[in-house]
This record gives structure tokens, sequence and C-alpha cells, in this order.
């Protein structure tokens, strides 16, 4: 690997972390409501009553695993630090945690009473919430697997705390989205290369049904109409608003913007929406004003060029 990993990593992390904090203080404001007031820059207090520039789970976690991959893949240790965030305030913008999802908090609490992290998440129909697709891009940069290795690898991250099967096909989908952008892929070839990636892998699988549940991304989802898109915190939902609103821009700031205004799950649409946004136009397009107000910008830093020496010794 070479400094363009760093350069890819940093576009992801901070685009990410840009993202979340710039939907921290519209989280669960309707459309409506925030059509009368749109978001244009980052804002300070809010739903959390937040400082500027403050991040939430979707970056904590997402930090915590890069930290956990910079040592190794061990999932174990990764289930750790996600118990040291919600109960110790690792990786929190200032020592406490304001924002975690109800299956998150559940699964994380039987890995602390020394359940399995294997067997951790829930696998019922309705703990399909966004919370594992929301840390999931460093997984991006394991690289020196097959696909079914890397596969496998994201489907275990994802059980930690998310593990039915249409959780675990998004977060796959996304991963293999986001390196065919960093393999120089445009936004639609990307999408269709993740597509065929996941087709492929489900083609002779019992759990090839779920793939139903991805139709509206196979037929186009720049088709649709911002009426037509949901942004709640349901994967699926998440997953599309956050490709609608790619496909509708032209800059890193348009499409966070447009995908935080959607309205409620803002942090994590506006979170998974910078991640892929930063590869498409690069750590350079993130406004500077956004980058710099961020809470913890220089640890952020810090870690990227933590998580790239370490992918470059792989």
């Amino acid at each position: 690997m070479s400094n363009s990993v760093l350069y890819f990593i940093k576009s992801v992390f901070f685009g990410l972390a840009v993202g979340d904090a710039l939907g921290v203080p519209v989280e669960f404001l309707t459309r409506g409501t925030i059509s009368q007031d749109p978001l244009r820059d980052m804002r300070e207090f809010g739903t959390h009553n937040q400082p500027k520039g403050t991040w939430s789970d979707d970056s904590s976690m997402t930090f915590c695993c890069a930290e956990s991959l910079s040592s190794g893949y061990d999932l174990n240790d990764m289930s750790k630090l996600f118990v040291k965030w919600l109960y110790e305030g690792l990786w929190t913008p200032h020592g406490c945690v304001f924002d975690v999802g109800n299956a998150t908090r559940k699964a994380l609490g039987k890995v602390r009473r020394g359940e399995s992290p294997k067997s951790s998440g829930e696998t019922h129909k309705y703990s399909n919430g966004n919370g594992s697709l929301m840390r999931i891009s460093p997984l991006i940069f394991l690289r020196g697997l097959n696909t079914d290795e890397h596969l496998k690898i994201i489907e275990e991250v994802s059980a930690i705390t998310h593990g039915h099967r249409i959780s675990i096909i998004a977060c796959q989908l996304y991963v293999f989205i986001a390196i065919a952008l960093m393999d120089g892929k445009d936004f639609e070839n990307a999408v269709r290369y993740g597509l065929s990636i996941i087709f492929s892998y489900y083609q002779d699988s019992p759990e090839r049904g779920h793939l139903k549940h991805f139709k509206r991304i196979v037929e186009g989802i720049s088709n649709l109409r911002s009426s037509d898109i949901k942004s709640s915190g349901y994967v699926i939902d998440s997953l599309e608003a956050s490709l609608w609103s790619l496909s509708k821009s032209k800059s890193y700031g348009q499409a966070v913007l447009l995908a935080v205004n959607l309205g409620e799950d803002t942090d994590t649409i506006g979170a998974i929406t910078g991640s892929l946004a930063g590869l498409i136009y690069g750590f350079d397009a993130i406004p500077d004003s956004w980058i710099n107000v961020l809470v913890r910008k220089d640890d952020i830093e810090d870690l990227c060029n933590k998580f790239s020496r370490a992918m470059e010794e792989k």
C-alpha cells in the first residue's frame, strides 16, 4: 500500500465524521420541519444539545473498528472496544455516549456479560436497523483476501450487533461499492459492481430470498424522486437514502447536505453518505471549515495514520 491509501482512509473517516456531525443537531426532525430551515452548514446544540462539530455513535464505533483492525482482525477485540465505547466512553467526542441504538445496546450488553460476539447480535427481522452499516467502512481497506473471505469477515463484524441477513447484505454491498469507488469506478458502475458481487455470492444460497429487499437499488436508485425515499433507521431505507443522495449530487458538500436534509436518522445517513462521498470526491473536496470544527480532529488524524500504517504492513 502507498500514501494514496492514507488519502483514501482520510477521505472515508473524515467524510463520515463530517456527515455525522452535520446530522447530529437535526436528528429525528421530519423532512417537512427541516425544509423550513434547511441545513447548509455545521450547527450547534439542537436535538442532542451538543457543540458544533460533535459526531455520534456512527463515528465512535467506526473509529473503534479501525482501532481494533490496526492490530489485526480479531472479532473479540473489536467487540471489547465497542463495549468500552458504550460503557467507558472510548472514542466518544466528549467522554460519554449520548446516542446509541437499542439493538446495539442490547448486543453489547451480551458481550459485556461474556457472550461470544458471534452470537450477540439480534437475528430477527425487526432488528434490521442501520447500526452495523454505519460502522462498517474500515473493512473497505482489508485487502489480501479473496472475495468469499472478505464477505465472511463483513458478516461477522455486522453480526456483533446486527445478525439478520438483510443487515449483513447491506454491509457487504456497501463495502464492495466502496472498494469499486476506490479502484476508480464511477458511482453507477461501482453500484453495479457491488450488486454483482452480492448476487453472485448468494445465487445458490438459501438466503437468496433476502436480495428482493435490494430491488430498488438494482433497478436504479437515481430514477426515484425524493418523495420515494425514506430516511428512517431501517437499514434498507438508510442505504437507499445514501445512494440516492450520491446519485443526485456533484460534490461532497451537496451529497451530505442532501442526505441530512432528508430528515429523521440524519446523523447515520449523513455518515454513510459522507464516507462514500469522500471516496468519490476526495478528502480535499471536504470543506476545510467543516473539518476544522470537528471535535477531536487531531485524534482522528492520528487514527488515520495508525490505521494506514497497519494496512501497509498486511
